[in-house]
């Protein structure tokens, strides 16, 4: 999913360099929400990952 993040930045990055603001805006805010929607899944994975049982 971070992946995913990284290229619609570069698309914002890329459709600014060229003027295309509309669209830089729109790829900026889905990065956006993917880092965060990745940052919220790496805590819980944290919290709830696997455990190890000592038996």
């Amino acid at each position: 999913m971070l992946s995913w993040t990284v290229t619609f930045f570069v698309i914002a990055l890329i459709a600014a360099l060229f003027g295309f603001t509309g669209i830089a805006a729109s790829a900026a805010g889905i990065a956006k929400i993917l880092f965060f929607v990745f940052l919220i899944f790496f805590v819980l994975s944290l919290i709830f990952g696997r455990r190890v049982r000592l038996d």
